[in-house]
């Protein structure tokens, strides 16, 4: 199976989050608060150096009213391209796919 690129990196639905609170002027620390979040993970959401959970799409849907299955969907979309880069991962699915060939 050959990997098919896209053409495009998928959006991170931190950025997507990131515009919104800046769009509608909330300051990160009130969001936190509000949220029940620190200020590190909501920073870290919205800079894309974490991941986005069920738990936190629909706190952000709480929040903001932004749907939480676009936002999961955003974020899977971005897991599969990420995983789609990982040489080493992309080795080890070519080494099952050769056993399950042969089974």
């Amino acid at each position: 199976m050959t990997n098919v690129r896209q053409g495009y990196t998928p959006t991170h639905p931190g950025e997507v989050l990131k515009d919104e609170v800046e769009y509608r002027k909330i300051p990160q620390k009130q969001l936190a608060e509000q949220m029940g979040l620190s200020y590190k993970v909501l920073n870290d959401l919205l800079n894309g150096r974490r991941t986005l959970t069920t738990t936190t799409a629909m706190m952000f849907e709480a929040a903001l009213d932004i749907p939480a299955d676009s936002l999961m969907r955003l974020q899977m979309k971005y897991n599969m391209y990420m995983a789609k880069n990982d040489k080493s991962l992309m080795e080890r699915l070519a080494q099952i796919r050769k056993c399950a060939a042969m089974l």
